[in-house]
């Protein structure tokens, strides 16, 4: 079985995230061989990054936090990520950031694909993202789901938030195509080198 976690990346009050975040597990749910998790950084409320040595450091013991071990558990029993990011000034969230910086081993060798949204669909956060992939040895995909300024505001409207983001199913498909075919082949390649 092939569990793929889907991290939703904003704890605002009155955030958006959760409903794109519900919306692409719906979609992941319906794949066969495939276990969808849901971590809501809502329910891992990291402290800053605030360690002398980095979770790059080889032989560093596991931090003490419990809300770190948790989370970097989670991170170790996954073999791929969807990322919900909105964008704030043109980047992501620095609660996602933090979130991401507090792991590193765990992450090293798993794709990654994207759910964006904000200011221009989300495209700049992602950007930022993908270059935050690359040095964390992860293979971010390049199929991503943007989601139109419509969709957004939908939720701050009181609109009609699962039509809005039905239109954006055939992205969705695409997406989850693209990362399971990297997830199955670096789970491959991983399991030969272990």
């Amino acid at each position: 079985m092939t569990t793929v976690s889907i991290i939703i990346g904003s704890t605002r009050e009155g955030r958006f995230g959760d409903k794109p975040g519900r919306w692409i597990f719906d979609h992941l749910a319906r794949r066969a061989g495939v276990t969808a998790k849901l971590l809501d950084l809502r329910d891992y409320p990291l402290p800053f990054f605030d360690q002398a040595v980095p979770p790059a450091m080889p032989g560093r013991p596991p931090y003490a936090n419990e809300v770190v071990q948790r989370w970097t558990a989670a991170i170790g029993a996954s073999d791929a990520f969807i990322v919900v990011a909105a964008e704030y000034n043109f980047g992501p969230p620095a609660v996602l950031k933090n979130a991401i910086d507090w792991v590193y081993p765990e992450w090293n060798r798993k794709p990654v694909g994207f759910v964006s949204y904000g200011s221009a669909g989300g495209t700049r956060s992602v950007q930022q993202l993908r270059e935050l992939a690359v040095e964390l040895q992860m293979a971010p995909i390049r199929s991503a789901v943007h989601l139109p300024r419509e969709t957004l505001m939908a939720h701050f409207t009181g609109g009609d938030i699962p039509s809005a983001l039905a239109k954006s199913d055939a992205d969705a498909d695409r997406l989850l195509d693209d990362l399971l075919w990297w997830t199955n082949a670096l789970k491959v390649a991983r399991s030969a080198v272990a």
